[in-house]
């Protein structure tokens, strides 16, 4: 007994790795003993920045912090990188100027806010940079930009013609007329389809916190920030929160779905404190500072398309049974398992695909309209013939067409 404890101690002395378990899923912690990070190779970074790193909570832009981080872009793009830089803070900016003394709540009011406000941003931001000698290009996305084939090589064609030039993009949402996208205020998310968009080698997520925690920092004196994140399953989801700050509107969740988007893209994320003394330096030289999230497994682009691009048109209820053969023995989706219809869609459109406990654990394709479904939902494949008086597909969504843990 003697003699293992010593071989266990040893061993923790030689590794210095620490194995979370969480429902037969694990956290591997990076330390000092693993591989420092490397991204001597990248070439394209893309850096996002919320409104609580841009704005004070009176509203006022936080000058000083817009200057150091444009400072260390400016000195990025130099060495010849390409730099994209997706920012919040429009509607922060613009409801001080309107005279509010808080965030409005109607949309209107927010539209009326980021309407003013995006021109403010945007003049600071080309300030900054021309006293560095760079150039900045302002780019508006909507959601539609993306789900949409052609707007979307619309949008990709004109960031790559700003990269040619040697122009840095400033992108933000168009929040002056989508509503959904102030309703989220998912500028995360939005970074994250424009790394994929441009194939960029690097995310960086640039917040008030400086990376994710095991729980709440801010509640929990003995929360821990955990280096690096190689799977994003449940527990560490349960570890997120809602939105950190008066001024903005995403929290710790929308980073996670950015991450996993990332992931799904085959690049690297780093979440990171904007606060910190030439954070984008230090992260792009290799420090370990923050949380990286490191891709394992790489969706092709169909599929990338279908989970985060893609507009979701509806909701299918499965079984169980539908569960575990999705997840766990490869299977497409028959009618056999689905339990309930929500929404209106037709053949070809994305839906949702829901367990029973309300999780969504899939989107994907379907072959047959929401009507169609509603006639063959809990049915045999070889009742659908007689059902509908027709049969194309023997699923309702073909694992092909489908992508799991979204």
């Amino acid at each position: 007994m003697y003699t293992v404890g010593i071989l266990w101690i040893n061993i923790k002395t030689l590794c210095y790795n620490v194995i979370c378990f969480y429902n037969n899923h694990y956290l591997q912690v990076k330390d000092m003993q693993k591989p420092a990070r490397d991204f001597s190779e990248v070439k394209r970074i893309v850096v996002k920045v919320g409104s609580s790193s841009l704005i004070y909570d009176t509203g006022k832009p936080n000058l000083a912090r817009m200057e150091m981080l444009v400072r260390q872009l400016a000195d990025l793009h130099n060495r010849g990188l390409d730099i994209l830089l997706v920012t919040s803070g429009a509607i922060g900016v613009g409801f001080n100027r309107l005279g509010y003394s808080q965030k409005p709540k109607s949309i209107p009011e927010k539209q009326a806010a980021a309407a003013v406000g995006q021109g403010i941003l945007m003049h600071m931001y080309e300030k900054f940079f021309a006293e560095y000698g760079v150039m900045v290009g302002q780019i508006l996305l909507t959601r539609e930009d993306f789900s949409d084939r052609r707007r979307f090589l619309n949008a990709r064609n004109t960031m790559y013609a700003l990269l040619g030039l040697r122009v840095i993009p400033v992108i933000n949402e168009n929040d002056t007329v989508t509503v959904e996208e102030i309703k989220l205020g998912d500028n995360d998310t939005l970074a994250a389809q424009v790394a994929g968009l441009v194939d960029a080698d690097l995310l960086l997520l640039l917040s008030d916190i400086d990376g994710l925690y095991t729980s709440n920092p801010k509640t929990d004196p003995g929360a821990i920030i955990i280096p690096m994140v190689t799977e994003i399953n449940r527990e560490i989801e349960a570890m997120a929160g809602g939105a950190g700050s008066s001024v903005g509107t995403g929290g710790m969740s929308t980073k996670l779905h950015a991450a996993r988007m990332a992931m799904h893209s085959g690049l690297p994320t780093v979440l990171a404190g904007a606060g910190s003394e030439d954070i984008i330096r230090r992260v792009v030289a290799g420090e370990q500072v923050g949380t990286v999230f490191w891709p394992s497994v790489r969706l092709d682009n169909k599929k990338r398309w279908i989970a985060y691009c893609a507009a979701v048109q509806g909701k299918l209820h499965v079984d169980e049974g539908a569960v575990q053969a999705l997840l766990h023995r490869g299977k497409s989706l028959l009618p056999s398992g689905i339990t309930r219809v929500e929404g209106v869609f037709d053949m070809g459109n994305t839906v949702s695909v829901i367990a029973p406990d309300g999780r969504e654990i899939a989107r994907g394709i379907v072959n047959y309209s929401a009507g169609e479904v509603n006639l063959i939902k809990g049915l045999k494949t070889r009742d659908i013939q007689g059902v509908l008086g027709h049969k194309d597909y023997d699923e309702v969504v073909h694992r092909n067409n489908l992508v799991l843990d979204i």
